[in-house]
């Protein structure tokens, strides 16, 4: 009875789920070390194009690698000295007068300045108020958790050192270790599989960061030039964190449009409506002039899959999750795509094998 129900195809089951958990534990106890290596690793990509044009002309990959790391302290440098006070100004000023904008706004003293503005009746105006004094508590604990969220990346502030020193080893030796992932293979048909996800993944991810970093630097700049030309406050910390949002796909850049209306309301703009107009024009010039010209279908992956990778993304591992889930479900589905095409030809062989014509 029990070697009927100990078969071998049981335990052949079994032990592909044991491994699949270990894996799954494996990879969540350790989040945060293979988070770090995969931004340096996305990194690498960034800057391989620029490594890979010099170079033939500096006559070594490694000499290239050098130059190309000078150009960029360089240009941060650089950057430093031009908008570095104004960031670093207007970040103590939006500090200082952050307290007092929540407490506005929680208090109704905002809702009443915008009743009077707009001619709200008495009415609409207490209805509002009510609303908001009913879920006062419940707002602040969602605005200290959102906090809460993101500052949660300044404790890795230091990553911003090591991911480039990480990614100098797959700058250096990225070749070679693509090489011996394929000599995994166990035959020539597993390292041709092997090889074609190694492309697939090189391709995808070399245009997909390179693509994400140009819209990201696109946002910033209209975002910083724009609402300064507006007279938006705070615009020189509003653009460049729209621009870091742009990095989170779909999610991403409706959380920046809030958080950039918001801080202008609550610091008294005046002129809302204009800056929904601009809201609104850039994200369709972002999604249907921008994006599909530079990112193409790098990616090919709906909306609806990014949003729920982006969500789970966040929900496992926070902001970085959020970041780096897109390319990881991306990664996946090479990997589905081309297993799945493997097992495709070996079925199709086996049924020319065993047909009756065959």
């Amino acid at each position: 009875m029990l070697s009927t129900f100990w078969d071998s195809r049981t335990a052949r089951v079994l032990s592909t789920i044991l491994i699949f958990a270990v894996v799954l534990g494996f990879l969540h106890g350790a989040r945060e070390t293979l988070t770090l290596f995969l931004f340096s690793i996305l990194f690498a990509y960034f800057v391989a194009p620029l490594v890979g044009r010099l170079q033939k002309p500096l006559r070594g990959r490694v000499k290239a690698i050098a130059a190309v790391y000078v150009l960029m302290i360089g240009v941060l440098v650089a950057l430093g000295f031009l908008i570095g006070p104004r960031i670093a100004q207007e970040s103590r000023e939006l500090t200082a007068s952050l307290p007092g904008m929540v407490d506005s706004f929680t208090s109704g003293e905002y809702l009443k300045q915008l009743s009077q503005k707009h001619g709200w009746g008495e009415d609409r105006t207490a209805q509002i108020h009510s609303f908001f004094t009913s879920h006062r508590d419940d707002l602040l604990s969602y605005v200290k958790a959102l906090a809460a969220k993101l500052a949660n990346p300044i404790q890795h502030i230091w990553w911003l050192i090591l991911i480039p020193i990480l990614s100098l080893f797959f700058l250096k030796d990225g070749s070679e270790m693509a090489d011996e992932f394929v000599q995994l293979g166990n035959d020539a048909k597993q390292r041709s599989t092997l090889l074609g996800v190694v492309e697939d993944v090189n391709i995808m991810l070399g245009s997909y960061i390179r693509a994400q970093l140009i819209l990201a630097a696109l946002t910033m700049v209209v975002y910083t030039v724009v609402l300064s030309l507006m007279g938006v406050p705070y615009a020189f910390i509003l653009g460049p964190l729209a621009g870091i949002f742009e990095f989170v796909p779909v999610v991403g850049p409706a959380v920046a449009a809030v958080l950039v209306f918001g801080v202008a309301g609550l610091t008294g703009y005046s002129h809302l409506v204009w800056l929904v107009l601009f809201l609104g024009i850039w994200r369709l010039v972002q999604d249907y002039v921008n994006s599909p010209r530079i990112m193409g279908k790098s990616l090919e992956i709906s909306p609806i899959i990014q949003i729920f990778a982006v969500l789970a993304g966040g929900e496992i591992a926070g902001v970085v999750g959020a970041l780096i889930s897109v390319p990881v479900v991306a990664i996946l589905r090479i990997l589905w795509r081309r297993l799945s095409s493997g097992r495709s030809v070996d079925e199709q062989v086996v049924n020319e094998v065993t047909s009756p014509t065959g």
